[in-house]
């Protein structure tokens, strides 16, 4: 029995005074609205309606029950009407994972200006390496580098997450620059701890990997390298758009450009919704638009 159908059948009875009268409102025949009423009396276990060829009656159950429903049905419509002013305009909190350094360099500030847009928006920004699972912890939509899985979810391509090799200028004119990877033995490298146990950089080297191990330098965020490049301790191999605006404004200076790791895929990744809510269409536009198409070169 479709209990939500009952009730509404119920309460219309109830308002029209008849069964006639309760079929045209809800467009279904008079022998459809008896048999749901036939069905919610046997499902609660008490006679609702007293009736008689003229007229009819609500007994002491049915009095209760219709208060019941009529507020139960009420609140229903009350929370449809909040689904759909959602609907219309993003609003409501967004729950956002991404990775640690572009969810920092790029997530953030975007979503920031998001919320400039739509205030009635909240965000959640969850900033993990780790592969998260959207569905299972709640969150709205994931940003994933490399490989995506098997997950069932809608898959946006955004931009390539391309590897830089860096240096200070001061660096750089005390130690030469590096034209090869051979050349990297007379070079400090600095290196994040966490890529593996020995904290290797692997570089391309005409289509096969070289690892680099020579590091005198490991640090777990790779923003305690960049300030630890900035400040002459070596080449750094750290994503692009941590260093954007260093190597923009000179700050730092790149090398190598030829031997960086291959660039790996950004994708915006959210659950298949026939009406999915505008804070996450609105927002979803909002990275295709703001963050640059990077291509592999």
């Amino acid at each position: 029995m479709d209990r939500l159908r009952a009730m509404e059948t119920f309460v219309a009875v109830v308002e029209g005074g008849n069964f006639t009268e309760a079929a045209q409102r809800l467009d279904i025949s008079a022998v459809m609205v008896g048999k749901y009423i036939r069905e919610l009396e046997e499902r609660l276990g008490a006679r609702l309606l007293e009736r008689t060829t003229r007229r009819q009656h609500l007994t002491d159950a049915g009095r209760v029950f219709y208060e019941d429903a009529k507020r139960a049905l009420e609140h229903i419509r009350i929370a449809e009407t909040s689904v759909e002013r959602l609907r219309e305009s993003p609003s409501g909190t967004l729950r956002i994972s991404a990775p640690i350094t572009f969810g920092a360099c790029i997530i953030a500030p975007l979503a920031a200006t998001f919320r400039q847009l739509y205030p009635l928006v909240r965000v959640e920004l969850e900033l993990s390496n780790r592969k998260v699972n959207l569905i299972e912890e709640g969150f709205d939509l994931v940003i994933r580098i490399g490989e995506l899985g098997d997950d069932d979810l809608i898959a946006k391509p955004l931009t390539m997450y391309h590897m830089v090799i860096c240096a200070s200028p001061n660096y750089l004119a005390q130690y030469g620059y590096p034209e090869t990877p051979q050349d990297l033995s007379a070079h400090h490298c600095l290196s994040h701890s966490v890529w593996n146990g020995r904290s290797n950089w692997r570089l391309e080297d005409g289509g096969n990997q070289r690892l680099v191990t020579e590091s005198v330098f490991t640090c777990n965020d790779g923003n305690g390298l960049r300030m630890a490049a900035i400040a002459g301790a070596g080449l750094l191999l750290q994503p692009e758009v941590l260093v954007a605006h260093d190597l923009a404004s000179g700050t730092l200076v790149q090398v190598l450009q030829t031997y960086t790791p291959k660039p790996h895929p950004v994708h915006i990744l959210y659950r298949q919704d026939l009406r999915p809510l505008p804070k996450l269409t609105r927002f979803v536009a909002h990275l295709l638009e703001h963050v640059p198409e990077r291509k592999v070169p």
